[in-house]
């Protein structure tokens, strides 16, 4: 079991194929909820978090 088998989801995704332990309608599913999500969070007006950055030390 594993990369060289074919039954198996790590074994589907080297060889680039589907079926049921790799099914192409939950992944098509779940990229478009995942992508429906991060706008609507951009389009209730909330911003964005500022990144912190680092004060450099002064000799």
């Amino acid at each position: 079991m594993g990369r060289g088998d074919k039954k198996s989801k790590q074994g589907k995704r080297r060889l680039g194929s589907y079926g049921n332990s790799r099914n192409r309608k939950k992944i098509k599913a779940q990229l478009k909820r995942a992508a429906s999500k991060k706008p609507a969070a951009v389009a209730a007006g909330e911003k964005p978090k500022a990144k912190k950055t680092v004060k450099k030390k002064e000799d």
